[in-house]
């Protein structure tokens, strides 16, 4: 497959263009650049140097990849931002250079980062991760696999989001948000686990029971989150729950709160299993 270069656009001899790449009008293509087989540049996209992008990739208006990053600390070290497989940028979106020589900024494969999303320096975006418009990620924040983020929402420097994650639209997250949650407000809170993203990602009954039964021991067990921590990890064996574990013994940040609400709320019934199944399993299954 021929790569197509529109006249108007300014791409540098020494960029490195696979098969079948396509570069629209009036784009700007620096030296120090490698992009994919099949990807495709729109109308006014800016690729700078140092910049990394994967195959089958879609790239809409006025993005910019490869800026640097807005860091006190960055002083002219090569550092890159790389870009995985069959991601779709829209319009306006930026994402910047790591700050440390040799470190990235990166956004894995299968990402949607939709209109006026900024992707900050050192941050890491897993794969499948579906990002709203204009949300922002701070500095070294970084996102798990599958994740979906509201529009405008906003990651704190150093947050961490799990992965299956809902983040609701205008939330302020400045706690780390443990794996298979939804969270939403100002500053975040938990509201609940995401059944939905969980059934979508194949996590079977027993999975999601463990889940629930792990949260519910951590949140609502009485003890303080550390202690619920040990003694769950001692008593639990499922790979799901010792994710969940894993995350939490991990942050520095500290984890989110469960949002205050009284016992009669759903949520509170879901996850002390008072109510119904909370991964909206009845006793004749899924």
């Amino acid at each position: 497959m021929a790569v197509c270069i529109h006249p108007t656009a300014l791409v540098a001899p020494e960029a490195v263009l696979c098969d079948g790449v396509e570069i629209g009008p009036y784009c700007v293509v620096s030296g120090n650049v490698i992009i994919g087989v099949g990807t495709k540049l729109a109308a006014f996209v800016r690729i700078r140097d140092y910049v990394e992008i994967g195959r089958d990739c879609t790239i809409a208006e006025n993005a910019v990849l490869g800026g640097e990053p807005q860091d006190h600390d960055f002083k002219g070290e090569v550092t890159w931002v790389r870009i995985g497989n069959g991601v779709i940028i829209r319009e306006s979106v930026t994402v910047h250079r790591s700050t440390g020589e040799g470190t990235c900024t990166s956004v894995g494969d299968e990402c949607f980062l939709m209109e006026g999303v900024h992707v900050g320096h050192n941050v890491k975006i897993g794969k499948n991760v579906t990002v709203a418009n204009k949300a922002g990620f701070a500095g070294h924040s970084s996102v798990g696999d599958g994740a979906v983020i509201g529009g405008m929402a906003g990651l704190h420097q150093f947050t961490r989001v799990g992965k299956l994650c809902m983040i609701g639209g205008l939330s302020k997250v400045v706690k780390d948000i443990p794996p298979f949650l939804m969270v939403d407000g100002h500053p975040a809170r938990i509201e609940a686990l995401n059944v939905v993203g969980l059934r979508r990602a194949g996590f079977g009954r027993e999975q999601r029971t463990a889940i629930k039964d792990a949260y519910a021991h951590l949140y609502r067990s009485g003890l303080l989150l550390r202690d619920a921590a040990v003694r769950l990890r001692e008593e639990s064996q499922e790979t799901v729950v010792r994710d969940i574990l894993d995350f939490i013994s991990g942050s520095k940040r500290g984890v989110a709160l469960w949002r205050a609400k009284g016992a009669s709320s759903e949520h509170d019934a879901i996850i002390s299993g008072k109510g119904s199944d909370e991964c909206g399993d009845s006793s004749s299954g899924t």
